[in-house]
């Protein structure tokens, strides 16, 4: 008989760290926010571990809800494996409101990424800080514009998962979040905005797929992205990702904590 191993959640992680709460304090947020919500529950340190470690897959209700108070991001977008899709609602950007259930990049499943073979070298890390910077035109105001976070990178094997920190975009309030798998000097994934609700994209929710070339230093990563529009046209533009600190540290992540310049 054979057993699979537990693929670790390293998108939950990702968005924790970019909270800057240790896994106590992150058991304590929720079981103040159960409170809040009139669901108390037993959030612990080891729980939250269970769900880092992919020892325990998919929460129970009313952790899935306090999950989502706390993060401010829809479960099925903090890695976890879910047995039904969640369906959501979002602004189409032309008064109305379209229905997207978790399949792109939301859902693509911790253990499906985690099936691939290939690994970066021994002494490769890509954990950090890092700015990243993309270009995209927008056809409503008939334009060029630039995208920047600053993102927290969590390395694991050969998955990378990185997501920005709080205050750190160049829109405000428009968290990113990307997941990766490095192929020697190729990083294929995908990525997804949550555009802020008062923005000029009235809290559209993007996402799309990402291809980038690593060179030889490491500190840098540049190719391009892929997307839907607003029209159900495909979107693409540059994507470049740089090293700015290797440190994931609290006080680094409070230091980048920042709108890009």
């Amino acid at each position: 008989m054979t057993t699979t191993a537990a693929v670790p959640n390293d998108l939950l992680r990702a968005v924790r760290i970019g909270l800057r709460l240790s896994q106590d304090d992150f058991a304590k947020a929720l079981r103040r926010a159960g409170e809040e919500l009139g669901e108390p529950n037993e959030a612990s340190k080891r729980l939250v571990q269970r769900w880092e470690s992919g020892t325990s897959k998919t929460p129970r209700g009313v952790y899935a809800r306090a999950l989502e108070r706390v993060t401010g991001r829809p479960v099925e977008a903090l890695g976890f494996t879910l047995s039904v899709p969640m369906a959501r609602a979002h602004t189409d950007g032309k008064g109305g409101h379209d229905m997207g259930t978790a399949t792109g990049a939301e859902g693509v499943s911790s253990a499906a990424v985690g099936a691939r073979t290939a690994t970066p070298g021994a002494d490769e890390t890509f954990s950090g800080v890092w700015l990243s910077r993309y270009e995209f035109f927008s056809s409503g105001r008939n334009g060029s514009y630039e995208g920047k976070h600053y993102v927290v990178i969590v390395q694991h094997g050969n998955r990378l998962t990185a997501q920005s920190l709080p205050g750190a975009s160049s829109n405000p309030d428009s968290p990113l979040t990307l997941d990766l798998t490095v192929d020697r000097n190729v990083v294929t994934g995908t990525w997804v905005e949550q555009t802020a609700a008062d923005g000029y994209y009235n809290g559209a929710r993007y996402h799309g797929a990402v291809q980038l070339l690593v060179e030889p230093t490491g500190r840098r990563m540049a190719g391009k992205w892929v997307g839907f529009g607003k029209d159900f046209d495909v979107n693409t533009g540059d994507w470049e990702l740089r090293l700015v600190d290797r440190s994931t540290s609290k006080a680094t992540l409070e230091r980048y904590s920042k709108s890009p310049e």
